[in-house]
Order: structure tokens, then C-alpha cells, then sequence
């Protein structure tokens, strides 16, 4: 018995003390005016960060326009690449280390005016790298993509949200 009002308190006080510092879970993105029905223009629409923003820019309530002359504005994603380096060698001469890098720019019009002008952003990860477990591995650099490109969506609506 004691042990369960015990637990109760703790659960009490750990609830108090995260009200009381100003915790609060992040909410969805409140987009512009500006952003509520844009068009997503970029020179490939099958990667990981286009699936990614146009899935945020849903969620936060935007219609995405099938067109530009539709669109009241237009985010234009001018690059979009990925890829990896090799970060240290074995003994051997075999990498052991790979980084996993996703870079995009962007920039945002509404007809003639420039919302957010063309800028570039890169994030990266790295990981250990075992040559006895190859499928693996490219299963773990696969999903550190995707998750590169959440990353960069997310940034991306940051952005967004201050138009």
C-alpha cells in the first residue's frame, strides 16, 4: 500500500513540476494566409523531403494547389541531394564510419513578391559502419534519410510559420 501512494506522489510532483516550468507539447504549425493553399515546386517529387514537407504542410492544414497560377504562393525547392562520406578506414583500408548528409535550398514567392528569399540548408548524421552486417547497414543509412529529411522539413515550417 505504501508503495502505490509512493507512486502516486511521485506522479503527482513530476506532473506539478513539468506544469510548472512551462512544459507544453508542441502543437501542429499555424500557417500565414499566405501559406494556406501553395504550390510545391521542385525537380523531383520522389524523394524522402518532398514526401516529408508536402506531409507537414498538410497536417498543418495547408490545401497544396495543383498548379502555381493556383497557388497563393509558391515554395520552390531549387536542390535536393543526399549522399554520404566516408569518415575513417580500418587497418584494413574498409570504412568504419560513414556520414550521412541531406542538403536542400529553397525559397518562397507569391506571384512577383519574394517571401522568403533562396536559402540553403544541410544537415548530417554519422554511424558506425560493419562490413559483416551490409543490409543492415543500409537499412540504418536509409532510415537516417528519412529522418534527415524530417529534420529539414521541419525547418522548413519554421519558416513558413513567420510569413
Amino acid at each position: 500500500m505504501k508503495v502505490r501512494t509512493l507512486t502516486i506522489l511521485a506522479l503527482a510532483a513530476a506532473a506539478w513540476l513539468a506544469v510548472g516550468c512551462g512544459f507544453q507539447l508542441r502543437g501542429h504549425i499555424e500557417l500565414s494566409p499566405a501559406m494556406r493553399a501553395p504550390y510545391l515546386e521542385a525537380p523531383d517529387r520522389y524523394t524522402a523531403l518532398y514526401a516529408e514537407l508536402t506531409a507537414a504542410l498538410e497536417a498543418a492544414g495547408a490545401k497544396l494547389a495543383p498548379s502555381r497560377e493556383s497557388a497563393s504562393a509558391v515554395i520552390h525547392v531549387h536542390v535536393d541531394e543526399s549522399g554520404r562520406d566516408v569518415l575513417s578506414v580500418s587497418a584494413r583500408n574498409t570504412p568504419q564510419e560513414y556520414e550521412v548528409f541531406y542538403t536542400i535550398e529553397y525559397s518562397v514567392t507569391a506571384g512577383e513578391h519574394e517571401l522568403l528569399p533562396r536559402q540553403s540548408r544541410t544537415v548530417a548524421r554519422d554511424y558506425a559502419y560493419d562490413d559483416r552486417a551490409v543490409i543492415a547497414m543500409q537499412n540504418e543509412e536509409r532510415k537516417l534519410r528519412e529522418a534527415l529529411a524530417r529534420d529539414l522539413a521541419s525547418i522548413v515550417m519554421r519558416r513558413l510559420m513567420i510569413l
